[in-house]
């Protein structure tokens, strides 16, 4: 079996469209979308085209997901412009798509083709927000990977690809589909079978950034100038999630 692994799309439609398009070319046996998949600018029309492709879609969930169910039933967490845009996107989805968000499982162990048992999870397998990275040091990923039993493991949370080999673990990030930090524009997911392949896919960032300013989304134009008209490059958000993830441990 082969998988494309898609995540962190966050409510980018037009990222999801680019992708998808190489994504059906390929024809992957499975198409798994690996959490935080709607809070963003097009949440519901995000849903709605993943939902198109039926079966061949598998989700786990994202913090994110889970925050926007928590936001739906007047429980929210979330803070600041992001809390604002937590309570947005949830309000723009339908009761079905905030029942699947809901039920979501937070991992998913899938056999891939010459790659064996694969598990697929948000931040890390014990945690949809734990921070990994492609320079975390062993004395973290060995709390975050015990009693992991599968040698690949696939995660996000980050938004910065990487391919990494530690702990006796094979350590893959896809990078994100929606706000991808990394040193080129376009949208980052994985494909695996019979390896795994970073791939990067163009897509149209000015109709990405009109549809941002007509959808309604809190905050606008500091959304598009941080994630669409620019962007952290990936050591340097690689070095400020590491920096977050030591400060949280002091």
């Amino acid at each position: 079996m082969r998988i494309a692994a898609l995540y962190d799309i966050h409510g980018s439609l037009r990222a999801l469209e680019a992708v998808l398009a190489d994504v059906d070319r390929i024809e992957p046996d499975v198409i798994l979308v690996g959490g935080d998949v709607a809070l963003g600018p097009m949440p519901r029309e995000t849903l709605e085209l993943l939902f198109e492709r039926g079966r061949r879609v598998r989700w786990i969930r994202g913090n994110c997901d889970r925050e926007m169910v928590a936001a739906a039933r007047g429980s929210a967490t979330a803070s600041g412009p992001w809390g604002e845009r937590t309570g947005w996107a949830a309000a723009r989805c339908t009761p079905a798509q905030l029942e699947l968000l809901a039920t979501l499982p937070t991992t998913a162990v899938l056999e891939v083709e010459a790659l064996g048992d694969v598990l697929f999870c948000h931040g890390s397998p014990r945690s949809d927000d734990e921070i990994l990275t492609r320079i975390t040091p062993d004395d973290r990923l060995r709390a975050a990977l015990e009693g992991v039993g599968q040698r690949l493991v696939v995660s996000g949370h980050t938004h910065v690809q990487y391919d990494r080999v530690a702990m006796g673990k094979r350590l893959v990030n896809p990078g994100s589909v929606g706000m991808a930090y990394a040193d080129e524009p376009g949208a980052c997911w994985a494909l695996l079978g019979p390896d795994v392949s970073l791939r990067r896919t163009p897509y149209d960032v000015e109709r990405a950034i009109a549809d941002v300013r007509a959808s309604g989304f809190p905050d606008p134009e500091e959304f598009i100038g941080k994630y669409l008209a620019g962007r952290l490059g990936a050591e340097e958000a690689t070095r400020f999630f590491e920096s977050m993830a030591a400060a949280s441990r002091s």
